[in-house]
């Protein structure tokens, strides 16, 4: 009598689902930068004045930016 074993060792699986989570991740992150760019060129077009009148100034823009699209 013979037996017939299929054995997967899930190697292409592991694979797939890394380049998965990397194409994931680099989604996200162009995503991230798409946010930071787009706030960064909002409030820079702000006056002065709008920009006192959001508690805000120039020096804090860039942060104020990067905080909207990384540690949101």
């Amino acid at each position: 009598m013979a037996y017939a074993t299929q054995i997967t060792t899930g190697s292409h699986s592991g694979l797939s689902a890394r380049f998965s989570l990397l194409l994931t991740n680099f989604r996200a992150g162009i995503a991230r930068r798409k946010v930071y760019t787009q706030t960064l060129r909002e409030l820079g077009s702000l006056s002065n004045r709008e920009l006192a009148d959001l508690g805000l100034n120039r020096s804090i823009i860039r942060r104020v930016a990067y905080q909207a699209a990384y540690e949101a």
